[in-house]
């Protein structure tokens, strides 16, 4: 199997429904969506499989979902239904719940960092970020595009961060809070959720 084919070779690459520019913005939103996947995979790479079976499966989940982010934002027009759910940004703020109850008490902005997992973790968690402001630009030149594909990765996002937390916490590895932070977080929750 050859896995080149040099049709990009003038810029250009094939989407589900047509061709583009590789600098397209639909191409930079689900490239920075593969970009999370692989700091997911690099995370899962770096934690131990008996102690964090449960994460580890959670995370090979995820790594589907944004396997089926990136095809739902790789498909213009109707070409074929989108993959992405509701469903799924609820299990993740189910995980989430789970993960801000088994932390320790977070009342002030944290440095990323910890363990080598949580800082991969972290990682992803920015690049998630960014990953979803391509997807609001998108979303405002586009018409077609799942709307469930912003919500899931602004809720992937506060995953990771929970996640990040419970990965230092298990390691027995402290989050370091950041010095200058006033108090953001209040009982478990966000400020602003109040």
């Amino acid at each position: 199997m050859r896995i080149y084919t040099r049709t990009g070779d003038k810029g250009q690459t094939s989407i589900i429904g047509g061709r583009v520019d590789k600098d397209d913005l639909r191409v930079e939103a689900y490239g920075t969506v593969d970009e999370v996947n692989c700091f997911v995979g690099q995370a899962m790479a770096e934690l131990n499989k008996e102690k964090f079976s449960d994460i580890l499966a959670e995370l090979e989940r995820i790594q589907h979902e944004l396997f089926d982010c990136g095809g739902d934002l790789a498909t213009v027009g109707n070409k074929r239904p989108f993959k992405l759910k509701q469903e799924m940004v609820d299990a993740l703020e189910k995980s989430i719940d789970v993960y801000i109850n088994e932390a320790p008490k977070l009342e002030r902005f944290i440095l990323p960092g910890g363990t080598k997992a949580a800082a991969s973790i972290h990682i992803a968690r920015t690049v998630t970020r960014r990953a979803e402001r391509l997807v609001v630009s998108l979303m405002k030149k586009e018409n077609e595009i799942n709307p469930i594909a912003q919500r899931y990765l602004n809720r992937l996002s506060d995953y990771f961060f929970a996640l990040a937390r419970i990965i230092n916490a298990r390691s027995n590895v402290s989050d370091v809070e950041y010095v200058r932070s006033a108090v953001v977080f209040r009982e478990g929750k966000r400020k602003e959720d109040k």
